[in-house]
């Protein structure tokens, strides 16, 4: 529908990537808000004549998926749908010179760090009395806590310090404060983010302080659990282990990216590490915390990945027996390390090789969702889908994890309730349980 003659801008906000992104999006929402602008996010209505696509950047299929949101808004703004088109995020921190020249639809490009400039063109300022307040974009019982920004670490496939720059923690006050605000409005559980959590604190308190943040953290009234992702294996820090074993509203997860399982692929990655010391530092995490679940992520076909060398990570997948596990095809990214190696990894076997290493994980699911059997566990309900109340476990994020499918008929449970689920059944990446009545 034509826009002309509106005396007030509608803004809708489109978000692509991770959760990262997400909290970004939450906080220029926050922003637009404060400053009496109608914005909403991701609405589907079709009536704003103003939008943000907030991209990200960090492998070629978000990429292509940035590129594509923003031709088909430009299109969009051609016929007269819209008015107005910027651009925000990664990929627009990374390629604003050559977008600006390919795609001139777009009224301003805006990097990760210029929320200021980009207000600016609403004629609103950034308010700094909104910093640690956030307008939630998921359900409001769980919320992502963005600890830091950037990443001093220098992994040869990743272009995150490209579009993020350098690693900079948040302080623990401003943290307890954003915390006791989301709890405020109903947020029961923290998943706490970072580009590498275990890095946290070491460039404002001079050590790794992630520990104090959890303490911090766990003690703020309403918050039932706190969920860590992104934990670096080099340098990890073990005393949050200690933590974790004494607060009970830490959950029993650590999401930690170990990209490859052979040492001379870690070595080119510049890892820091090597295959044996993961596996030494995983033997430990468990014999500290029997009850962890662990989920990592790996790479397939990373220049130069013999067979020999995939075979050393699937080994490594099969010994170790994640209880989660992701796994992406390499993508040659410019101007990282690695780019200057020949990605002579066909694609199709780059795919062959992520799918045999996600087969034998699904083994693995299976067998380890089997012995759940018969348990009860706290679950966090989520949604209701096809007249079935979906939820989690301590073990589990949102999205990428397993869920629980609740056979509950009552209709007393409301979306962000904790109930007690006995587990009845198990696929590969499901729970199915019943109500257990106090």
């Amino acid at each position: 529908m034509k826009t002309k003659g509106r005396k007030k801008d509608k803004v809708n906000i489109v978000t692509l990537g991770c959760s990262k992104n997400l909290v970004d999006s939450e906080v220029m929402l926050t922003q637009l808000r404060g400053n009496k602008i109608n914005a909403t996010h991701e609405d589907n209505n079709d009536d704003a004549n103003v939008v943000i696509v907030n991209t990200c950047g960090f492998i070629d299929n978000a990429k292509q998926e940035s590129i594509d949101t923003i031709l088909r808004y430009a299109d969009a703004k051609q016929d007269g749908l819209i008015e107005k088109l910027y651009v925000t995020g990664c990929l627009s921190q990374r390629y604003k010179d050559d977008l600006e020249k390919e795609i001139p639809q777009v009224d301003a490009f805006f990097g990760t760090m210029e929320l200021p400039l980009l207000l600016k063109k609403f004629k609103a300022d950034y308010k700094h009395e909104l910093v640690g307040e956030r307008i939630l974009t998921t359900s409001n019982h769980y919320a992502y806590l963005k600890i830091a920004e950037g990443c001093d670490r220098p992994c040869s496939f990743c272009a995150i310090p490209i579009m993020r720059g350098k690693h900079v923690s948040k302080t623990i006050e401003e943290l307890v404060t954003e915390a006791k605000n989301l709890a405020k409005y109903g947020t029961k559980e923290l998943l706490l983010i970072a580009q590498d959590s275990t890095y946290y604190g070491l460039d404002i308190y001079g050590k790794r302080n992630l520990a104090d943040l959890l303490r911090s953290l766990s003690d703020v009234e309403g918050i039932e659990w706190i969920r860590l992702h992104y934990a670096f294996p080099t340098g990890f820090p073990m005393d949050i282990l200690d933590v974790m074993a004494e607060r009970s509203n830490i959950c029993n997860y650590i999401d930690m990216p170990l990209q490859h399982g052979s040492t001379r692929v870690l070595k080119h990655m510049r890892r820091g590490t090597t295959r044996e010391k993961q596996e030494a530092l995983i033997q430990d995490i468990r014999a500290k915390m029997p009850d962890i679940a662990i989920r990592t992520t790996l790479i397939a076909g990373y220049p130069g990945e013999t067979e020999e060398e995939f075979q050393e990570m699937y080994d490594f997948v099969e010994r170790m027996r994640f209880e989660r596990l992701g796994i992406f095809t390499y993508s040659h990214e410019e101007n990282t390390h690695a780019y200057n190696f020949i990605d002579d990894v066909p694609a199709d076997v780059k795919q062959e090789r992520a799918n045999a290493v996600m087969e034998l994980q699904e083994g693995i699911s299976y067998d380890l969702n089997q012995k759940r059997i018969g348990q009860t566990y706290k679950v966090l309900v989520d949604r209701m889908e096809g007249g079935k109340y979906i939820g989690r476990t301590e073990y589990d994020s949102p999205e990428v994890d397993n869920e629980v499918i609740i056979d509950e008929k009552d209709g007393h449970i409301r979306l962000g309730d904790f109930v007690q689920v006995k587990i009845n059944d198990a696929t590969e990446f499901d729970l199915y349980g019943s109500v257990v009545n106090d």
